[in-house]
This record gives structure tokens, C-alpha cells and sequence, in this order.
């Protein structure tokens, strides 16, 4: 089975697939190696590791640069967070898209933000024909971000992300992604609206991965929690050495630490 029939059948269920974000060839790997059945990137993470923020100020090169490398060690699926397609231009959206599937990627996350729907759609339309063109049956998460920009509360934001998901789903959609969704009766009311499995997001007061399955989600991510955990980590330990100088400190810290060479002998 290809990488990208493997992504598309992790999404099948019953169970939700825990979708780990990683943002550079160490941390995927390590990501993979943790558990991983596909790892995906964060763009948020991939953006600030490069010194550029978050929101489509990416420059595309330094984007597939780290695609490729990544994929050159993983044997796992792995899917791109391509923001919203560093253009809002569809016809630059899709050469972004094969490129992207150049370097490796079987999947992609494209999200709407505050632009209109239409145009979303077309971008997405963009996608699978690039997709098409490249002879790979990419996964397209179509991001909505009705809830994490407030457009909406309760019934409403639900009635909007479905029919944003219809629209997105005719365009060529494989997924539907509505991060900062909480409630449980609003993730049960957007999955069973749509044939689209639904992808939540990490974060605090959202159900387990056991209860989103319940309620007929089918994705799980982690978003930036794998990168913010690594950085605030290293951060808490080396204020604390260069304050102190305490070296078995600075060891003590580093003890779970695996013998990470051995992890590209064969790459």
C-alpha cells in the first residue's frame, strides 16, 4: 500500500488517528519513533524553527527544503500544514501543491483563515488538480477556522463550518478540520453533518482521543504542543545552567536522551 492510500485508510476509523506535529527531520523521526502511524508538520512550528512568524510569511523554498528532508528519514506517511497556501492566488496554490508533493508529502492541511470560502474552495480545487497531474491521491484537510477566529458561537458556528464543509468537500476536499471546537455536542453535530472525517485539535477541555471517537471524530492533532513542549523544556534548563553553571544539572535534564545518531545511520 502507498503512503497515500495508508494516510487515507488511517482516517477510516473506528478508531481516531493521534496525529503528532513535528517541524524539522529530528523531531518528526522522533515523532515516528514515539508512535506515529503518519506525522504531520505544524506550520506555525516549521515557521518559527526557520525565524519567520506564523501566517504565510513562510518563504516556499525554506518550506519544501524541510519537506524533503523530513521525508528522506520517515517511513511513515507524512502531510504538510501549508497554512493557506502561501498565495491567494489558486493557480500559484496548486505549483505550491506539487511541489510539496515533490518533497515527499502524501497529505496537506490548507486552511480558509479570513478569506472567503469561494476562494478557499478554489485553492482546493487548485490542489486535487495538482494532485491529480502528479498521479497521487493527496489528502486534502480543508481547515476551517469559523471557531478559532470567532465567527461564531454555539448552532451557528456549527451551521457554518458544515456549510463550509460542503463546499469544501465538492471542491475536492478529503477532510474537514475545525480547530478550537470544544463541546462535545458541537464536535457530534459537525461530524455526523459531514462525510468528511472530522480532524479536532489539542487543547485543553477537548475530549480524549477515546472520547472524540465517540462522538464520530476521526483526527486528533497536536498542533504546536509537540514544539512548545521541546522549546520550554530546553528553556526551563538552560536558564537554570547558565544562571548556575550546574552541569549535572544540565545532565540530569538530558538523561532520557537516546543515542540519536543511530536514528540516521541508514537516512
Amino acid at each position: 500500500m502507498s503512503h497515500a492510500a495508508t494516510f487515507h485508510a488511517l482516517h477510516a476509523g473506528p478508531g481516531v488517528l493521534t496525529l503528532p506535529n513535528g517541524w524539522d527531520a529530528m523531531s518528526c523521526r522522533l515523532l515516528q519513533e514515539a508512535g506515529g502511524k503518519a506525522v504531520a508538520t505544524s506550520s506555525a512550528a516549521v515557521a518559527w524553527s526557520l525565524g519567520y512568524p506564523d501566517g504565510d510569511a513562510l518563504p516556499v523554498p525554506l518550506l519544501i527544503q524541510t519537506l524533503e528532508n523530513i521525508a528522506r528519514v520517515l517511513s511513515v506517511p507524512l502531510t504538510a500544514d501549508i497554512e493557506g497556501g502561501y498565495s491567494d492566488d489558486p493557480a500559484t496554490v496548486g505549483e505550491t501543491v506539487a511541489r510539496v508533493i515533490g518533497a515527499g508529502a502524501v497529505g496537506i492541511n490548507l486552511e480558509d483563515g479570513a478569506r472567503a470560502p469561494d476562494l478557499h474552495a478554489r485553492k482546493i480545487e487548485a490542489a486535487r488538480a495538482a494532485a491529480v497531474k502528479a498521479g497521487v491521491d493527496l489528502f486534502i484537510n480543508a481547515r476551517t477556522d469559523v471557531y478559532l477566529r470567532g465567527l461564531a458561537e454555539g448552532e451557528a458556528a456549527v451551521a457554518e463550518v458544515l456549510k463550509r464543509a460542503t463546499l469544501y468537500a465538492a471542491a475536492g476536499a478529503s477532510g474537514l478540520f475545525a480547530p478550537v471546537v470544544k463541546e462535545a455536542d458541537e464536535i457530534a453535530a459537525i461530524a455526523k453533518g459531514t462525510a468528511l472525517p472530522l480532524n479536532v485539535m489539542a487543547m485543553p477541555g477537548v475530549p480524549d482521543a477515546a472520547g472524540l471517537a465517540k462522538l464520530g471524530a476521526r483526527r486528533l492533532s497536536s498542533a504546536t504542543g509537540p514544539s512548545r513542549v521541546a522549546w520550554s523544556a530546553m528553556t526551563r534548563a538552560m536558564t537554570d545552567w547558565i544562571a548556575t553553571g550546574d552541569n549535572d544539572a544540565l545532565g540530569a535534564a538530558g538523561k532520557d536522551a537516546g543515542n540519536y545518531n543511530t536514528l540516521f545511520a541508514q537516512a
